[in-house]
């Protein structure tokens, strides 16, 4: 079984050319199905039947997981067993005919222009710990990245006499541009920072941590919260709010959505109208507190 797991995870990674996150995702899925069948079932994936998987979603309901996570995990069984019936594993994907009701979709958190300007101006200009963080937040909101994106950039990736930053997911690069807060910040940090943290004078990462090596994922989220606990924001908020929250307000001040989807780098459209909902609702919300007859 574990070697049938593995082949597809090196499917995924070296076919598919699949995201970092993406890959992470689906065999968390697929191992915690795995670990469930061998201890439940004494069963390999092989051996699963279309009972089997409906005990399983039932065994996830029980626990409290939502719809979506259901939807998600019964998404990422139908790829596997799909890549072991095409492998000649198997003769018939026991998730081929299995639905789950969808609940009605969240809309993402997003942070108001307020609550930007305060996540913003925490970092200290008087240490370089706070010059980096100040950069970093700086180009996430300016360019509504991913943060696997944003760790991932290197020094060549900037060109702050143009103001834009080069992005790259491994399939698609874009330039995109940068304002100009963001380019102050930048140029603080690689004036009188970054060259005075690293640890190798040949290290390409553009943000790096302590350690003077490229700063990790983990890494970022704390640095973020940090800051949301100092700025008192309230809101759950992760590094891809930061993302959401540039996409609607770019949306909310004129931009088409076509631009929005450019730069977001969404290969369907329909991954950035969720974002018109979302201005939608906000203006019915601003309408309903605002207009004397509402």
């Amino acid at each position: 079984m574990l070697d049938l797991i593995c082949a597809y995870e090196n499917y995924l990674k070296k076919v598919k050319q699949a995201s970092d996150n993406t890959v992470a995702s689906y065999m968390r899925d697929i191992r915690q199905y795995a670990a469930w069948l061998r201890d439940t079932k004494d069963a390999d994936v092989v051996d699963a039947t279309q009972l089997n998987i409906a005990q399983f979603l039932e065994h996830l309901e029980q626990e409290g997981r939502s719809n979506a996570t259901k939807s998600r995990e019964v998404a990422s069984l139908k790829n596997f067993y799909s890549y072991l019936v095409s492998s000649g594993f198997l003769n018939e994907n026991p998730v081929k005919n299995v639905k789950v009701e969808r609940g009605e979709k969240k809309l993402p958190q997003i942070l108001s222009n307020s609550e930007i300007d305060r996540l913003l101006a925490q970092p200290s200009a008087s240490d370089p710990k706070g010059i980096r963080d100040k950069a970093m937040l700086e180009v996430m909101y300016a360019t509504g990245i991913r943060v696997s994106e944003l760790i991932n950039l290197d020094l060549e990736d900037v060109n702050l006499d143009a103001a834009v930053i080069k992005c790259s997911n491994g399939k698609k690069t874009r330039l995109i541009p940068l304002y100009h807060d963001a380019v102050r910040a930048l140029t603080a940090y690689l004036g009188e920072i970054r060259d005075a943290m690293l640890a190798a004078s040949d290290e390409q990462a553009l943000f790096v941590n302590v350690n003077g090596v490229r700063m990790s994922r983990q890494g970022f989220w704390k640095i973020l919260k940090h800051y949301q606990e100092l700025a008192h924001i309230e809101k759950e908020i992760t590094p891809h709010t930061l993302r959401h929250s540039f996409a609607v307000h770019l949306l909310e001040n004129g931009a088409d959505i076509s631009s929005v989807q450019e730069l977001m780098g969404h290969s369907d459209i329909s991954s950035t109208q969720m974002y018109t909902h979302m201005v939608d609702q906000h203006l019915k919300q601003v309408y309903a507190r605002c207009h004397p007859k509402a």
